[in-house]
């Protein structure tokens, strides 16, 4: 198979949508095992409680932790993408 070059303008659109897909990935690792914060809160008609719902979850550290290695993906596979835009015929790693 052929391999197709893209061009600058098509590279960033991967670059920025690679950027979303992880954006979404993190934001769904960062909520698991937390409950919802919505819904009747400190509202109970018909009982002398109230609902209020229990928030749980990872510690904060280790949402940190994925958030910074999502985002060095995020960086090097953009560097990676984006870095051999720059090499032409006057670069002289590639004129030797």
């Amino acid at each position: 198979m052929r391999k197709v070059p893209l061009n600058v303008a098509q590279k960033i659109v991967l670059v920025v949508g690679l950027g979303i897909i992880l954006l979404l990935v993190g934001g769904w690792l960062t909520s698991l095992g937390s409950r919802s914060s919505f819904g009747w809160v400190a509202f109970a008609p018909l009982g002398a409680s109230a609902n209020i719902p229990a928030i749980g979850g990872l510690h904060e550290w280790v949402r940190l932790v994925i958030w910074l290695l999502l985002v060095v993906v995020w960086i090097g596979v953009s560097m990676g993408i984006l870095g051999d835009s720059r090499r032409g015929a006057g670069d002289p790693e590639t004129s030797q």
